[in-house]
């Protein structure tokens, strides 16, 4: 299967008009983002967990990148509430589930192979970031001069802008936002190739989006 996967043009996906796809176990459901493989595959999905659900045990060659957008999504390491960001890189495994049900936004077999270090963020937790126009709040959740996420919160009715030197990917976590091509609002994603600045305007309530700026693929990125 094969969604999204020119990362040399502009692609947008609103998730919330998305139909869920069952996966393999039960109660857990998806909407897919970008796609390249079948259920083995580099990956970009909001995955939704039923109350109850779990995953068995598995293991995440390629690695794992997840934020949970809502509910409390757990495993053996812990409970993970709405807000929370996670990097499991290449090699860790676990048996993910939500008694409570959860949804996240998952990253999977986008790792650089060397990139071997586990990152936690709990809700409120990161390095504050130097304030752009428009921009009430911003967190660095990750950066390791390959990739760069942040966390921020865009005032309302505001010009907020994004210089994109890398690439870029962004999900509208609630409010929303317009680019001059369209509205953008909750869990609605945009991927943008390198040289392609975001020029955004706020709508009334503003926003907080989730963004990554670093080529949209990495090199040395994990192989299947």
């Amino acid at each position: 299967m094969r969604l999204n996967d020119d990362l040399n043009v502009r692609a947008v996906v609103h998730a919330r008009n998305l139909d869920w796809i069952p996966s393999p176990t039960k109660g857990v459901d998806r909407r897919m983002l970008f796609r390249i493989g079948e259920e083995k595959a580099r990956a970009t999905s909001i995955v939704r967990y039923a109350p109850d659900s779990h995953f068995p045990r598995h293991t995440h060659t390629g690695g794992e990148e997840f934020l949970v957008l809502d509910g409390v999504f757990q495993d053996e390491s812990g409970d993970f509430p709405e807000g929370s960001y996670v990097r499991n890189p290449p090699g860790t495994g676990h048996a993910p589930g939500s008694d409570g049900g959860c949804v996240i936004f998952v990253k999977l077999w986008q790792f650089r192979a060397e990139d071997e270090a586990r990152t936690v963020r709990r809700p409120g937790e990161g390095e504050p970031a130097a304030l752009r126009p428009g921009v009430a709040a911003s967190t660095v959740l990750f950066d390791d001069g390959h990739e760069r996420v942040m966390l921020e919160d865009w005032r309302p009715g505001a010009e907020v802008g994004i210089a994109n030197p890398r690439g870029l990917e962004l999900l509208v976590l609630s409010g929303s936002f317009s680019d001059g091509t369209g509205t953008f609002e909750r869990w609605s994603w945009l991927r943008l190739p390198a040289g392609t600045d975001l020029a955004a305007v706020t709508g009334a309530e503003g926003a907080r989006v989730w963004y990554k700026s670093a080529p949209l693929l990495l090199e040395g990125v994990v192989l299947f």
